[in-house]
């Protein structure tokens, strides 16, 4: 399993619990990425393949993500119809994006970190971020990320409420062996965001809670 996102440990508010009613998200740093036995193998060179993260914004302007090869986020209910909720939605993606991004470049120094982060939810992905630095860690294989709801909560401001299945994704160091935690319910994490659209017209993520193990997002 990988670290979860949390500035610290804490349930998912009632009020995003009735939001998800089909299935599970909430403030973001920590994750245990949980691994199995049919998961990539990470390189362990520094300058493994890089690919475009499939939900890399081709907008000019905006900063390009990449992922080494051995590592992808899956993401869910990226379409709603509604092209305000879209666009959030995508954004969303980015910021966790971000995130990982940072990990595998090593540095909490990014462009697209300070780009879809804000406030508390920068506060969060950075220390997300610097436990994996600060041990060596990265992380490989598949997160999924599903049961994805956007509210709208004024012009300029949502949230965005979702489940992440690390089933299929675990920690890795070049130093330590790999350590196959069989998957449980806390391969599962709900997250619940607020983000606040800036005068570029980003949604920056500038808040986060996650509940690790909810019954909400259980297969």
């Amino acid at each position: 399993m990988r670290v979860p996102i949390t500035l610290a440990t804490t349930a998912v508010t009632a009020s995003a619990a009735l939001l998800l009613a089909a299935c599970g998200g909430g403030d973001a740093t920590t994750s245990d990425k949980t691994p199995t036995s049919a998961a990539v193998t990470p390189s362990t060179s520094a300058s493994a393949s890089a690919t475009a993260s499939p939900t890399a914004s081709a907008t000019p302007g905006r900063p390009t993500i990449t992922f080494p090869s051995y590592a992808k986020n899956v993401f869910e209910d990226q379409h709603t119809g509604d092209p305000t909720k879209d666009s959030v939605l995508a954004d969303n993606e980015q910021w966790v994006d971000s995130m990982d991004d940072a990990i595998f470049q090593g540095s909490p120094n990014t462009e697209p970190l300070a780009f879809y982060s804000t406030g508390r939810g920068m506060e969060a992905a950075l220390t997300y971020v610097h436990g994996y630095i600060a041990k060596g860690d990265k992380w490989a294989g598949i997160t999924r990320f599903f049961a994805r709801k956007v509210t709208l909560l004024g012009a300029d401001t949502a949230s965005v409420i979702y489940c992440s299945d690390e089933s299929k994704s675990y920690i890795t160091h070049p130093k330590k062996p790999t350590k196959h935690t069989p998957t449980s319910a806390n391969s599962y994490v709900l997250y619940n965001t607020h983000l606040k659209k800036n005068a570029q017209g980003v949604w920056q993520t500038d808040s986060v809670l996650s509940d690790r193990g909810s019954k909400q997002c259980q297969p």
